[in-house]
């Protein structure tokens, strides 16, 4: 599955999310959900690296915590990159994969 493929799936789960909820999903929501999100990522690195509190989740939940607020900003990020027109499969392969070794 390509990047935008699945960028489109994340955007039906967001459509309905914003549906269920009331949420208008506007271009300012879709930026403060994203740094949200990152700052949900940075306390899930904080109590993954033992420098915040666990609140009393096993070493397994803090690792599972850490590995969905990884996909929580990489579905936000696919959500801003539709949302904005991106060919995120070129724009990837253009930023990073061009750096490969051929």
């Amino acid at each position: 599955m390509h990047i935008d493929e699945m960028a489109a799936l994340v955007e039906q789960v967001s459509v309905r999310y914003g549906e269920l909820f009331g949420i208008e999903r506007s271009d300012e929501w879709l930026m403060l959900k994203l740094q949200e999100e990152v700052g949900e990522l940075s306390q899930a690195f904080l109590a993954l690296t033992g420098q915040a509190r666990d609140k009393g989740a096993s070493e397994e939940e803090v690792q599972a915590q850490f590995r969905a607020e990884v996909a929580d900003v990489l579905g936000m990020a696919m959500l801003v990159g539709r949302r904005f027109g991106l060919d995120l499969d070129a724009e990837m392969k253009a930023k990073w994969l061009v750096h490969l070794p051929s």
